[in-house]
């Protein structure tokens, strides 16, 4: 720095280059600092964002572990909101009232309440409660007139009895010549040598893959009435079960793919015993779905890996729509297909989104506006079931009141996208949204089509609850006969048939069957035309 006087002997040209040096120095320490407080603002926001997705995730943690598991929304939060979310102005808050605006769904048959008659095919055993011989007497001295009964009926269970089935092949021989002999054939076995009847295992396979009864229990089960089966046994039946029945998954296949709606979804599953992994990884259970209404198929395929090309490879030379959800797997199947698939998103995997980032805020808000209004889309589909609208009316009921809907949808997100925080739950909503929004739209397109993925997530949910309760599969041929056998009860629970009922036939008959007209006469659907 120059001192006065050193100033005093300067000619103006020095003094005014002097001046502009300081004043470059000091623009450039302002620069200097500007940008320093702008790199710190950067680093609290960031560390502010960071915190809240922190509190966010801390919340929806709890909420899974304490709170209730139903996405319902419900407009008051007793335990309150964590964050503040977008903004609304005063004129939109009125919108999220107005998107609760009622659309009129037609009055249907409702189901009475109160106890249901028991079936009247149950066995009825009478037991009769009489007067007393002394009670039959009258004050007046008249001997009583029975004039009627009071029946009320209480249901019974007798503990599961077991039968052995004794096969006798009677023999007949010659006894001029001695050289003929003839035995009677018995019927051919689901499982030759083996000691199981089709009932069961009909009754095995229903425990495990429908009311998910680890075979270790049924191993006790059958214990505490006498008979003993070891579980090995059991998972060797299973095992061969699902070979018996493989030809027939084989066909649901093939009804899935001839048919221009698909759909898609998975869930994991651990396997203990597979070849080079640990026991501890994950490996996954796909489903698939598909096929003309009235031959509605559901197929399971177990992978190792999440990769993929377990869809690519289902779906080869398939054309049509396919409903899924946002796995990237689907867009690869599209990219593989080129145009021949078209992908249809799902309305409820948005929505769930935005009902987690509806949880942490604070006040209402965008989440709060965006469900309603997926929900108005919800009331117009139920309007087209309540009216059974055929396709084409369907879409052009969809055009006229779930397209306004959506373009609303569509201008809030496009409008607030860039004001929240891409790591928040709202902003992870908001993208997820976005990113999925021309295979949101597609279900406009076509009258058959549904607005989410929901009949698969019905379809895999038995397996997910399944594996609470049997945990893991011990090896790669027991998940994979887990597949074969889910695929068939899911199919039949899709046409309203008893699975035990239906196994224990196609168990029956499988044996026999050569032909493909004779496999396809066991698949379910047609079981329940013969049930007709």
């Amino acid at each position: 720095m120059l001192e006065s006087n050193e100033l005093q002997h300067k000619t103006p040209e020095e003094l005014t280059e002097i001046i502009a040096s300081l004043t470059e120095k000091f623009k450039e320490e302002k620069n200097q600092f500007v940008s320093k407080i702008q790199s710190q603002q950067s680093e609290l926001t960031q560390r502010k964002n960071l915190i809240n997705t922190l509190y966010e995730q801390i919340y929806l943690l709890k909420h899974g572990k304490f709170g209730a598991s139903s996405e319902r929304y419900v407009d008051e939060h007793p335990q309150g909101r964590l964050f503040d979310e977008a903004d609304l102005s005063t004129e939109t808050q009125a919108e999220i009232e107005a998107a609760d605006e009622s659309i009129t769904i037609p009055e249907h048959q409702r189901k009475k309440r109160g106890r249901k008659p028991l079936p009247k095919d149950l066995p009825r055993l009478e037991v009769i409660h009489d007067l007393a011989d002394g009670d039959k007497q009258c004050a007046c001295g008249c001997q009583l007139t029975c004039i009627g009964d009071e029946r009320t009926e209480q249901l019974e269970i007798i503990p599961a009895k077991m039968q052995v089935l004794v096969h006798v092949q009677k023999k007949y021989a010659c006894k001029g010549c001695e050289e003929t002999i003839k035995t009677a054939d018995k019927p051919k076995q689901p499982i030759p040598k083996s000691i199981a009847a089709p009932g069961l295992l009909a009754h095995v396979l229903t425990q495990k893959y429908q009311y998910h009864l680890p075979l270790y229990r049924q191993e006790m089960m059958f214990q505490g009435i006498g008979v003993d089966i070891p579980r090995a046994t059991l998972s060797l039946w299973v095992i061969r079960c699902s070979e018996l029945l493989q030809p027939l998954v084989n066909l649901l296949e093939d009804e899935i793919l001839s048919y221009d709606i698909a759909y898609a979804d998975e869930s994991t599953v651990q396997v203990l015993k597979e070849p080079d992994k640990p026991a501890q990884s994950k490996s996954y259970m796909w489903c698939f779905g598909g096929g003309p209404p009235d031959r509605f198929s559901v197929v399971y395929h177990y992978h190792p890996s999440r990769t993929h090309q377990k869809a690519i490879d289902f779906f080869e030379g398939y054309r049509g729509y396919l409903h899924c959800d946002g796995y990237q797997a689907y867009d690869k199947v599209k990219k593989e297909n080129s145009e021949d698939i078209t992908l249809v998103g799902c309305w409820y995997h948005a929505r769930r989104k935005f009902v987690e980032a509806e949880k942490v805020s604070k006040k209402p808000g965008l989440a709060k506006y965006i469900i309603k209004e997926i929900q108005h889309l919800a009331k117009v589909e139920k309007a087209i079931q309540a009216e059974q609208l055929k396709p084409e009316a369907a879409k052009r009921y969809r055009i006229e009141k779930a397209l306004p809907t959506i373009k609303k949808i569509k201008l809030k997100l496009d409008d607030h996208h860039d004001k929240v925080s891409s790591q928040s739950k709202l902003g992870q909503a908001m993208t997820y949204t976005l990113n999925q929004w021309p295979k949101l739209l597609t279900y406009l397109d076509d009258g058959r089509l549904e607005i989410s993925n929901n009949r698969m997530e019905r379809a895999i949910k038995p397996f997910a609850v399944g594996r609470k309760n049997w945990l893991f599969a011990n090896s790669v041929a027991g998940a994979k006969a887990g597949a074969i056998i889910y695929s068939l009860i899911e199919t039949c629970k899709a046409h309203s048939i008893n699975p035990y009922d239906w196994l224990r036939h196609a168990l029956t008959e499988l044996p026999s069957c050569e032909t493909v007209a004779q496999f396809e006469g066991l698949l379910p659907f047609n079981f329940k035309d013969q049930k007709k």
